[in-house]
């Protein structure tokens, strides 16, 4: 039927177009989706599911959910570059939800309240020893323990925690948090053997008895970086030194400093320096800010404490205090170019800070286990070598090498490796789809700023290792945690059920959400336009008929 003014355009029935009419076309389903803040999540966390919890002020329920796939929320809340809060679709809205800040609340508050661990298996009569009590040696033998198996973790070192221990520096990480997190895991019944270093793998098994091992000894080697030095200055690697300032036995680095490097070990190694009084300390970085590996926060940070850095700029060659940098230009892809243009910089020590390896030599004479460059060893998915019964993970497999992603290869591996001893393959289910925020139905949102963390003056900083970012008030906490939009997941908002024309939808009580009474609906969409989190999807009429 033609419109005004002689439109030929039809007009088009908008109730026939959502599915209602004589005959329904589509059919709403409840069916929870993916929140990207989990999807981004390198341990797996359901963070969507504990943020629920702590906006309610259910804090050890919140807590008990995040620790059944991270046991060191303390830790992550302080030292995870949380990319779960760059995924977040509060952040289209206004700024992401403070997911660390929580995080470390939850863990502050279960250290303070001394809430134990559970254990959701009986014993298995099964023996697995864990090498490296580092974060993904940590983690899998807390799964492990979980799932009712017998774990013993050898440490080569004389402390539990590996690069937390020895490459964090304290004013990210207090040790007391730490230590705290591992003393819950040893409480399990985890038994650590400190400074034991396994030298053969198949040996140890035996003589334990061990059913199953987890390698896990990170990459704490410095790479070697081939700078001619002539009757050089102190030059040292950043790894040893943040080691002896943790030992209690900084070296003498003089007036003046440079870290040849652009990673957060760089960083970490520069703001060492600028806290054991060094008066000029300067990052010498082969390409831009823009391309630099290490977190901007940090490098910002660092910026505050009086940090310099020489960007585009590579070390050739170190003369007695002279280093010769040339100048660098990047290509079309971001690589750097030498320029022929050199410089002459004035220093008292050096600092390498270009990265690290693995010390996996001892695995080489098992059969069957593959390497990659800079020691690293092949696993398959389910983290397992190619030795039956042997699994790797952290930073000495290929991957992510954070705290974050060694915790979810540990909690990985535990999975995979107690269903390799019960005989049955662990089966993943897929995934659902994850909501973006253009799938979101949200209605309109007052600004809700997000939450800022208290960080110490830079002046103050520098005078020793005191922590620099505190952590949120209850008040606070609760405020952050009812920012999430709960994407993708009902929090029986009523919005659906207020929304229904026919009232087909039944509220089942609290806890329990809704249902559908498909005899009265009519497929129009009201709900699934209503449902603020997109946990509404409409299928096909056929498709619903069939399930």
């Amino acid at each position: 039927m033609p419109g005004k003014g002689g439109d030929l355009t039809p007009i088009v029935d908008l109730t026939l177009a959502k599915g209602a009419g004589p005959v329904r076309s589509q059919r709403p389903v409840y069916r929870d989706l993916l929140p990207p803040c989990n999807h981004a999540c390198p341990a797996g966390e359901n963070i969507q599911a504990w943020l629920d919890l702590a906006q309610a002020g259910r804090y050890r329920a919140a807590w008990e959910v995040l620790v059944r796939d991270n046991p060191m929320p303390a830790v992550h809340g302080r030292v995870c570059y949380h990319p779960c809060e760059g995924a977040c679709n509060r952040g289209d809205l206004d700024a992401p939800v403070s997911i660390h800040a929580v995080e470390r609340f939850l863990g502050d508050l279960a250290a303070a309240e001394g809430w134990p661990y559970k254990l959701d298996a009986p014993p298995s009569g099964q023996r697995v020893l864990v090498i490296g009590a580092g974060p993904s040696g940590l983690s899998a033998a807390y799964h492990l323990a979980r799932l009712g198996h017998t774990v013993e973790i050898r440490e080569a070192g004389p402390l539990p925690g590996g690069m937390m221990h020895f490459g964090i520096p304290a004013y990210r990480l207090p040790r007391a948090t730490l230590m705290n997190e591992v003393r819950r895991i040893e409480a399990m019944g985890v038994a650590i053997t400190l400074n034991h270093k396994v030298e053969d793998l198949l040996a140890e098994r035996t003589a334990g008895g061990f059913d199953a091992v987890f390698v896990a000894i990170g990459a704490g080697v410095a790479k070697h970086v081939d700078i001619p030095a002539r009757d050089a200055v102190r030059v040292l690697d950043a790894v040893s030194l943040l080691h002896h300032v943790k030992q209690g036995e900084p070296p003498r680095l003089g007036r003046r400093v440079v870290i040849y490097g652009g990673g957060n070990t760089a960083v970490d190694a520069a703001r060492t320096a600028a806290r054991l009084g060094v008066e000029d300390t300067l990052i010498v970085y082969r390409r831009d800010r823009k391309h630099m590996p290490a977190q901007a926060f940090e490098m910002d940070e660092a910026l505050e404490e009086g940090i310099k850095v020489k960007w585009l700029s590579t070390i050739k060659q170190i003369t007695g205090s002279e280093l010769t940098v040339e100048r660098t230009e990047l290509d079309a892809n971001g690589r750097p170019t030498p320029t022929g243009i050199f410089e002459t910089l004035q220093a008292d020590a050096v600092i390498l800070a270009v990265g690290e390896e693995t010390d996996s030599g001892f695995l080489r004479r098992i059969p069957g286990i593959e390497f990659a460059g800079d020691g690293v060893v092949r696993v398959g998915p389910d983290m397992m070598t190619g030795c039956a019964g042997i699994f790797a993970g952290g930073d000495m497999v290929p991957g992510e090498r954070t705290v974050t992603a060694s915790v979810g290869h540990g909690k990985r591996a535990a999975r995979h490796l107690d269903a390799w001893l019960r005989g049955a393959p662990r089966r993943v289910a897929p995934r659902p789809d994850v909501v973006n925020f253009g799938m979101l139905h949200l209605p309109v949102y007052s600004d809700a700023e997000r939450s800022v963390q208290a960080v110490l003056a830079a002046a103050e900083r520098v005078r020793g290792f005191d922590e620099v970012v505190a952590g949120l008030t209850e008040p606070e906490t609760l405020y952050e945690a009812r920012r999430c939009l709960s994407c993708g997941v009902c929090y029986e908002c009523d919005q659906c059920f207020a929304a229904c024309p026919e009232q087909a939808i039944v509220k089942l009580g609290q806890g329990k959400r809704y249902q559908f009474e498909y005899a009265k609906c009519t497929g129009c969409a009201e709900c699934f336009e209503q449902c603020p989190c997109h946990a509404i999807s409409l299928i096909p009429e056929r498709e619903g008929a069939r399930a």
